[in-house]
């Protein structure tokens, strides 16, 4: 059969130009309906909904981090998720084996002996292991021989008890970084109401477990409050609340694993005492004054700073203020404001630089959504919530 190769070209052509005119007449629907915003370099970012914050290019192309190693985006989701991608199961499921599957993450993780040349000679080095992805093979990190590898199932499993028992359903579940980190999140069915004579602000009750098979990571379990309205994720700040979990792959890992259910369950009962404290903050006024001292608890004045942090120090401010004025149109001028508007800040525009290492380079996107869940601005979420409430007893 012959191919007319110019016939060929039109239609794949005319296939690009059709694509191209749906994604523009995508983006300005979500333009104008003011869910996505354009940035200062032609790219744009999501503002609302699950994805507020993450970066779509100039051309539409999602910067999702996600792993690609079988041809398909590795995620599972009750919802569709900013870029497209993953495997969509509206409303979720309560079975673990679907999810793992739909998620892409239901390969295992064999450790193997690492071997170098010498001389021409292929040798054994027996302090040394690669954990590898049994599907593609594909090397995941190097380790040392006390490493134990902790399969992705017998990392969430054990959670499956909390679907049974609560009647959760897994929200979401993907692999990072081609397979190097994978997670699962699942989302309580009460929700947590701030407010509720007032503001009524719905917060929705998360469940988040990571497991990874790199070396760097410990496998950990996070209880976080999620908002809807800015997609911000908080942190349990109230005394004693356990609100994060960790264990090194290291000997009897799994056995320990069966210690975060009872934690889990502690971790809970903070939610209502969590509500109340917001519910006070949301009822507490906040001068303007008060705001910037905020601002200086969390970010000390430095002693001799130069032209440039000085800008990065105004920039931040602007920023910061920007978005207390935004959420007081929203709540009120409260510290329930203040602190939506730092940990706004800490969620979506921190500035960060992904490092070669973390295997996520050039994509901030995937890096601020790593950040987000390994819980590195924990303690100045923590810090401000705990300073706001210092505003009460004036």
């Amino acid at each position: 059969m012959s191919i007319d190769v110019n016939e060929e070209f039109a239609v794949e052509r005319a296939r690009q130009l059709e694509a191209a005119r749906d994604w523009e007449r995508a983006l300005q629907d979500n333009l104008a309906a003011g869910t996505v915003e354009r940035l200062p370099d032609g790219r744009y970012r999501v503002v609302t909904g699950w994805d507020a914050g993450e970066i779509l290019s100039a051309n539409g192309v999602p910067q999702h981090g996600l792993d690609l190693s079988r041809g398909t985006a590795a995620l599972y989701t009750s919802a569709p998720a900013w870029h497209g991608l993953g495997n969509v199961v509206p409303g979720g499921t309560s079975d673990i084996d679907k999810v793992l599957e739909l998620s892409g993450i239901d390969y295992g993780v064999d450790s193997v002996p690492a071997t170098y040349l010498w001389n021409g000679e292929t040798r054994v080095d027996h302090e040394l292991f690669h954990t590898v992805r049994t599907d593609t093979g594909a090397s995941l990190g190097v380790v040392g021989k006390g490493y134990e590898v902790i399969q992705n199932r017998r990392a969430f499993e054990f959670l499956q008890e909390l679907v049974a028992d609560s009647g959760v359903i897994w929200e979401s579940a993907g692999a990072l970084r081609g397979g190097k980190k994978v997670f699962v999140s699942m989302r309580l069915p009460q929700h947590v109401t701030v407010d509720a004579e007032g503001i009524n602000e719905q917060i929705l009750p998360f469940i988040v477990a990571i497991n990874s098979h790199d070396g760097r990571t410990p496998y950990q379990t996070v209880v976080t409050p999620w908002n809807p309205v800015c997609g911000n994720t908080e942190r349990l700040a109230v005394q004693d609340a356990i609100t994060r979990w960790k264990i090194r792959h290291t000997r009897n890992a799994i056995d320990r694993i069966k210690e975060a259910r009872r934690t889990l369950g502690l971790s809970l009962k903070y939610y209502d005492r969590w509500a109340t404290e917001e519910t006070a903050l949301a009822r507490t006024s906040i001068a303007i004054d008060e705001f910037n001292q905020l601002i200086d608890s969390l970010w000390p004045p430095e002693p001799a700073t130069t032209s440039r942090s000085a800008r990065n120090r105004e920039t931040r401010r602007n920023r910061l203020h920007g978005m207390f004025e935004g959420e007081t149109r929203r709540t009120g001028r409260t510290a329930y404001a203040a602190e939506r508007a730092v940990t706004d800040y800490l969620d979506h525009y921190v500035p960060i630089r992904p490092s070669a290492a973390s295997g996520l380079r050039g994509n901030k996107p995937a890096a601020r959504g790593l950040r987000l869940l390994e819980g590195v601005d924990d303690e100045l979420k923590s810090k401000a919530h705990r300073r706001l409430m210092l505003l009460r007893q004036r």
